[in-house]
């Protein structure tokens, strides 16, 4: 995803934010060594900062590898949190709306060009009631 990022905006991102499911000790080191700032819990972690207990293991081992204490550590701090919490606010939520709220599970229509008009009819509906509901 970073790398299509680079090739669409023809510049690096300064930041990863991404959930749980993303995290890998290769991917961070990979982003870490391009210059990126990654913040990627680990599912123990993710946890811990939607307030379950604290995460202190691995599965049945204590965490070892130096990107995973790295990212722990990290994302254990204010700064931390308070970047890591931005994600929730970007595009998931419209996602969530439109799964939960509207029953869009699946597209009724078949063929990109009919997906496509649903899927912008289904965006043109959300962005109109945030409309409706900001005046």
């Amino acid at each position: 995803m970073v790398d299509e990022v680079e090739r669409n905006c023809r510049s690096r991102p300064q930041r990863v934010l991404a959930d749980s499911g993303f995290y890998s000790n290769q991917n961070v080191a990979q982003l870490s060594s391009r210059g990126i700032d990654v913040y990627t819990p680990d599912s123990n972690l993710a946890h811990e900062l939607n307030g379950g207990p604290a995460a202190t293991r691995v599965g049945r081992m204590p965490p070892s590898d130096p990107y995973l204490l790295a990212m722990r550590q990290k994302l254990r701090t204010a700064a931390g949190q308070q970047r890591y919490r931005q994600r929730k606010t970007i595009v998931e939520p419209v996602f969530g709306v439109l799964k939960e709220q509207r029953g869009m599970r699946r597209f009724r229509l078949r063929g990109r060009e009919k997906v496509a008009i649903e899927w912008m009819l289904a965006v043109l509906a959300y962005n109109l009631g945030r409309l409706y509901r900001s005046r």
